[in-house]
């Protein structure tokens, strides 16, 4: 490789978090628009069934290599229903049944001290510095969406169900693939995990979900923004971060993703930002620095 194209590279490598926190935070932007016209489980199957199709365009025109072994498709299918179906399914149902917004970033915000407390129990090492990061993650997060809390009628035991299992998809989805999961082309392995969350996530929909699915100008942006973005974006970043790092480094980076939806609803939808977020940002930024940060 040349310096040229080494240092090209290198940039990328850095400039990956970054990016992932960009397409991951307009998660929630895409649900307020596509929120109002479709059932969640339905709108994810299409989003699944399309991501699907395009990942295997992309590895086609790529001569991408496929999963060669039954084990390696098996993990990857595993993580695709956990990360895909679990964590998606749950958030999106929660915010229908009525827990706000808010509430869910929160719950599923606490991804990272999970994480973190898994691989102290299991032999990992997490410094004192990594959890100090952590720590001040969390209450900078916990600022961030403090406004949004507290509104009737969000709590019940439907929508807490539906945001833990959220929060333990990810959690163990992330786990999961870090262990178990062997590098291969992201394309590949991203198209199996979308096939395995469209089996699991159709069944589910044409079961529980009688509303269809209105088409116009704001549900087919949110769906071509979750597929090319969202999915061919974020989710590809997603899988190449939990391959290069740590697990307790990827998942700090989801800190910033309801500061940076604060910042991208007040800019697109003129949502206020108090005082308390600005601190709340400045505070999870502080803390994934210090998970993040090499010796």
């Amino acid at each position: 490789m040349s310096p040229g194209r080494g240092a090209q590279a290198d940039g990328w490598l850095r400039a990956m978090p970054v990016v992932f926190v960009l397409i991951w935070s307009t998660g929630f932007i895409v649900a307020r628009y596509a929120m109002p016209h479709a059932p969640p489980l339905k709108y994810l199957a299409v989003r699944y069934a399309l991501s699907a199709v395009a990942l295997c365009l992309w590895a086609r025109a790529g001569a991408a290599v496929w999963p060669r072994s039954r084990t390696q498709v098996l993990h990857l299918a595993i993580t695709g229903v956990l990360m895909q179906a679990g964590y998606l399914g749950g958030v999106w149902a929660a915010v229908k049944a009525g827990m706000g917004s808010g509430l869910v970033a929160l719950l599923v915000g606490i991804q990272p001290v999970l994480t973190a407390l898994w691989l102290a129990m299991h032999g990992g090492r997490v410094t004192a510095r990594q959890w100090v990061g952590l720590l001040l993650g969390f209450a900078g997060l916990a600022l961030v969406v403090w406004r949004k809390l507290g509104q009737g009628g969000e709590v019940n035991a439907l929508t807490m169900s539906l945001a833990v299992l959220a929060l333990l998809s990810i959690t163990v989805g992330t786990l999961y693939q870090k262990r178990f999961v062997a590098p291969c082309d992201v394309r590949t392995a991203s198209a199996v995990q979308q096939i395995a969350a469209l089996a699991v996530t159709l069944p589910l929909a044409l079961w529980l979900e009688a509303q269809p699915i209105v088409w116009n100008a704001e549900s087919i942006g949110a769906m071509a923004w979750s597929v090319l973005a969202l999915t061919l974006g974020g989710n590809s970043l997603l899988y190449l971060l939990i391959q290069r790092g740590t697990a307790t480094a990827v998942t700090s980076l989801l800190y910033l993703v309801p500061p940076c939806t604060a910042v991208m609803a007040w800019l697109l939808f003129g949502e206020p930002i108090t005082a308390l977020t600005v601190a709340g940002i400045a505070l999870t930024a502080v803390g994934v620095g210090l998970v993040v940060r090499q010796r």
